[in-house]
């Protein structure tokens, strides 16, 4: 059980180091910025505010891990927007509660607290 990192953190830089930056997917070899990205991606949506409550209904369905993507480009979509945020801040407590290591909860708790900020 990882304590402090995970071996997939562990690897995915391991790889870096000797196998290249470049991960087969041509999109990112130049790639548009994340905020552009987020922004065609929350239009196609329906706007933010849908994005994040897909988000939401992808969490309770378990996976956490496209949840969190999709909760992050609507941040970065509408990026005052205080409903957004707090499902952002949602999204993340939930990882942070299912997360096994230091970095990991490090980093949710962090996403958390930043959105939880946005709200108040």
């Amino acid at each position: 059980r990882p304590v402090y990192d995970e071996p997939e953190f562990v690897v995915r830089n391991i790889w870096r180091l000797y196998g290249g930056w470049y991960d087969g997917n041509p999109a990112r070899l130049h790639p548009a910025p994340d905020a552009v990205v987020a922004g065609e991606v929350a239009a196609l949506a329906g706007g933010a505010a849908a994005l994040a409550q897909r988000a939401i209904e992808v969490a309770d369905g378990g996976d956490l891990r496209l949840a969190a993507q999709l909760v992050e480009w609507a941040a970065q979509a509408a990026p005052t927007d205080a409903a957004v945020h707090e499902a952002r801040a949602e999204v993340y407590r939930r990882k942070r509660r299912e997360a096994t290591s230091t970095m990991a909860k490090g980093i949710y708790t962090w996403a958390e607290d930043e959105s939880s900020r946005q709200v108040r």
